[in-house]
């Protein structure tokens, strides 16, 4: 119990109830219940992250690999390779093989499609004469077996 209410408590059993005083005092309490804490309070908990696995991104086939149709060549979140020859682009940006043959790897230059507001944004705040450059991932198709000589020497 509190200091203020255990002086109380004692002078209210020492003291004996008389007339006037009764009706003035309040009645002896004889059973006070008080709380405490039984537990601490919990702390807050902060997510830290980056705890998380990588997405394993990029490259899957490096230049000079031969695939397969339809064999992954690289995953990208954002465009870092664009698909070049008899290579489609799947739908979270994903590079794979049309054809099979060899895997090659060129920087060219970049133009973008004026219909499109965003690269028609980019190009106009380049300074002028500035040239935008790719890397683009092309497929080199094998040569076809069973051709005739004489078609190949044309």
């Amino acid at each position: 119990m509190g200091g203020w209410l255990r002086k109380w408590w004692v002078r209210s059993k020492q003291e004996p109830l008389s007339g006037f005083t009764a009706l003035l005092s309040p009645p002896p309490a004889t059973a006070l219940a008080v709380r405490y804490a039984s537990k601490k309070t919990g702390g807050s908990s902060k997510n830290l992250g980056g705890k998380s696995p990588g997405k394993r991104f990029g490259i899957k086939k490096m230049e000079g690999h031969y695939v397969h149709a339809g064999n992954i060549l690289a995953t990208q979140r954002h465009f870092r390779w664009h698909p070049g020859a008899h290579v489609g682009l799947g739908k979270k940006k994903c590079l794979y093989a049309l054809e099979e043959g060899v895997v090659r790897y060129t920087k060219e230059v970049y133009v973008p499609n004026p219909s499109n507001s965003e690269a028609v944004d980019l190009v106009t705040r380049l300074p002028e004469g500035a040239v935008l450059y790719k890397t683009f991932v092309h497929v080199v198709p094998a040569k076809p077996e069973g051709t005739f000589k004489l078609v190949a020497m044309l």
